[in-house]
């Protein structure tokens, strides 16, 4: 049959119909193929149907699909598709419906013959209630397809639903169609609640129960069928998807078994480098892998189906995309994974942390990204009060481990927020530090008298300490300053552009303020090749115009807000992050090393953002700060003066740096244990970093100041 009808088509103008074509419809050949497969009579007839729609639709070049004798019967055959898991047609099933979902993808407009209406028929005879009592009880024999009348018991569960659309023939085609399932107010009984009356997206439900077959290649494609269907741009089909289907349920408690049966603790390098996931390639065998861990076919099940959730959402229609990030963040990550974070054993802690970390690194989809954030971050945009860091207990908690007592936490905690950081969402960064900025009260303002203004056009800021009188800055000489004309030539190539602002400080000026706050018996870094200063310019150049792509779209003010405009008044609090950022930042010379790294890097990764207000904030030395106000470089000068009495009682300083210095780079091998080991240690952080913040505000202004 299929030959036959083939060749009538190649043999004819494209378009056009031929007889036996025309026979097929006619006759509802299609209707009769569905009742022997239904029943599988003879034996094997059910597979044979299957293969033969499947060819049919896949090979005959006009669209059948529109045609009534093929869309109803087609319908119903979806509806046998499923049922059972492990039969022997679910190959056959599985290629059926997968090539429905791509005459779909072909043309959107045809998902809405595949959203039944099935109150419809009885709506319009007034009738509903007797008949939706019938459907959900199942307490009447109701007429199969070929008119013979069985119990209920005998009968499929659709069956209710192919008694309604022999009604349905009689009626018009488009308002089935445009018939909106929730326009009806059916209350289902107690019993029936989980399988929804107007459940009526069947092809959905058939691929939902297939992604739950025991053979991964069924599993794989019922998961690519879904990701076409949720693609279409048809509202109606995307309504039907998230509020008449499983579907949102399937993925979370999917993902919540999966995320149940991971180990109660893992290692957090595992979780880190467990090799790439893709979820349509989830094969693995215990076996053959040579770095194989406990628990490690659980993790890689997991991150595979929450990529493939990530993926769904990403492809999917703004609608259908927005519900199931939700139902992902409550019935997931406020369900499952806030508790473990909230935990207090501290092996609970850094697993479900080092899970975030993945999952927030792994994350490619916008709106799940948004949903995350506000998981992790809260909604609130106002200032910060110190009395209300608690208002969002989860946020509280991941800062507060930042500075826990294990080191292992604060670290993965402090990477969590530095991959968080680099995500690109604004509400990330104005949540964590943007909002406390914007009113600028950390500076005191003073109105410019007409002296102050003269002073300021001679290249001074009024009120500002001129460093070479500073007691910490008489280190200052030609040797370990570069004039202007070296620090363009070293400077990397222009980037983004944004107005010059007026008055800005002498560039030179605040790069040596950050290369000068180390004393020179605390450097180290001159005796040592390849640790000079170029390759930080070279590294914040690079990634100083990543961040510019990232926030181009935030459309931020290329100057600081007028201090005119601000409320000046208003106590000033740098925010929950920033304070125990800064923190942390205190104690750098009493620190490990691993946390010193990592609280830098945080550091510098926030000074990297072109916003005018964390510019001043964190890269501006010069910043007349307001009483109990404290900036990323006023708490490096105290470390600094510390650093410079504890020197005073350390014999032979100097040459003990520079063996450590040794060590870390692998110059050296390792020997005994040298005393002062960690504040050591802390001092070739505490260099390095003002290097690196030297660079990077050299590139800011670079970057600023080209027009």
């Amino acid at each position: 049959m299929l030959d036959i009808l083939l060749q009538e088509e190649n043999e004819r103008e494209s378009g056009e119909t031929g007889p036996c074509m025309e026979y097929l419809l006619h006759h509802k050949i299609l209707e009769t193929l569905y009742t022997l497969g239904k029943a599988d009579c003879p034996p094997g007839m059910k597979q044979q149907v299957l293969a033969f729609y499947t060819k049919l639709l896949g090979r005959i070049q006009q669209p059948l699909l529109p045609h009534i004798n093929v869309h109803r019967p087609v319908q119903k055959l979806i509806r046998l598709c499923g049922e059972v898991l492990a039969t022997p047609t679910e190959n056959e099933e599985i290629q059926f419906l997968c090539i429905v979902c791509a005459k779909l993808k072909e043309d959107p407009y045809l998902v809405n013959f595949f959203l039944e209406s099935k109150l419809k028929a009885m709506a319009s005879k007034g009738s509903a209630s007797v008949i939706t009592e019938d459907m959900l009880k199942g307490q009447d024999s109701l007429t199969t397809d070929t008119g013979q009348a069985v119990q209920p018991e005998e009968m499929p569960s659709a069956a209710g639903a192919e008694h309604m659309e022999k009604e349905d023939d009689l009626l018009q085609q488009a308002d089935d169609l445009s018939f909106s399932m929730d326009e009806l107010n059916v209350t289902s009984s107690p019993e029936s609640s989980t399988v929804r009356p107007n459940q009526d997206y069947n092809l959905v439900n058939s691929l939902l129960n297939l992604t739950k077959s025991p053979d991964g290649r069924i599993a794989v494609k019922a998961c690519e069928g879904l990701m076409l269907l949720v693609s279409l741009p048809e509202p109606a089909a995307a309504k039907c998807l998230t509020q008449s289907t499983c579907l949102c349920e399937l993925l979370t408690d999917r993902l919540a078994t999966l995320y149940k049966a991971l180990p109660q603790s893992l290692d957090p390098l595992d979780i880190e480098t467990v090799e790439a996931i893709n979820w349509g390639l989830d094969s693995y065998s215990h076996k053959e892998d040579a770095s194989a861990f406990p628990g490690k076919r659980a993790l890689i099940s997991f991150l595979s189906w929450f990529d493939y959730c990530d993926q769904l959402i990403k492809e999917a229609q703004k609608t259908a995309a927005v519900a199931m990030a939700k139902a992902v963040r409550e019935r997931f990550f406020i369900d499952v994974m806030e508790p473990q974070l909230m935990q207090t054993s501290e092996i609970g802690i850094l697993t479900s942390t080092a899970l975030l970390h993945r999952i927030v690194r792994q994350v490619t989809s916008d709106v799940l990204l948004q949903e995350i954030v506000y998981f992790i971050l809260g909604e609130h945009r106002e200032p910060e009060t110190l009395a209300d860091i608690n208002r969002h207990p989860l946020r509280h908690r991941l800062i507060e481990h930042c500075d826990h007592i294990s080191d292992e936490i604060s670290i993965m905690t402090l990477r969590m927020f530095e991959h968080l950081l680099q995500k690109p969402n604004e509400h990330i960064l104005y949540n964590l530090v943007l909002r406390n900025l914007e009113e600028r009260n950390y500076m005191e303002y003073k109105p410019l008298s007409q002296e102050d203004k003269d002073v300021v056009e001679n290249g001074q800021i009024a009120g500002a300490v001129d460093l070479e009188e500073d007691p910490l800055f008489t280190d200052l000489s030609p040797d370990n300053t570069l004039s202007t004309q070296e620090w363009l030539s070293a400077s990397p190539p222009v980037s983004p552009e944004h107005s010059k602002n007026d008055g800005k400080t002498e560039v030179h000026k605040i790069v040596n303020s950050f290369l000068c706050l180390v004393p020179d018996e605390a450097k180290s870094s001159y005796h040592v090749e390849g640790t000079g200063y170029d390759t930080y310019l070279r590294d914040a150049h690079r990634q100083f115009r990543d961040y510019c792509v990232i926030c181009l779209r935030w459309e931020w003010p290329g100057s600081p807000r007028s201090l005119e405009k601000c409320n000046l008044e208003a106590s000033f609090f740098e925010g929950h992050f920033l304070k125990v950022l800064f923190e942390r930042m205190g104690r750098i010379l009493d620190q490990p090393y691993d946390v010193n790294l990592q609280v830098t890097s945080v550091l510098s990764k926030l000074s990297l953002f072109p916003h005018p207000h964390i510019h001043e904030y964190l890269l501006d030395p010069y910043v007349n700060l307001a009483s109990g106000c404290r900036s990323l470089f006023s708490v490096i000068v105290r470390v600094v003066g510390d650093l410079m009495v504890r020197i005073q009682r350390i014999p032979d300083f100097t040459p003990k740096l520079l063996l450590v210095r040794k060590r870390l780079l692998g110059l050296e091998p390792e020997g005994p244990i040298i005393d002062h080991m960690t504040l050591l240690e802390g001092v070739i952080v505490l260099e390095e970093f003002c290097k690196e913040l030297a660079a990077i505000a050299f590139v800011k202004y670079h970057a600023s100041s080209t027009p």
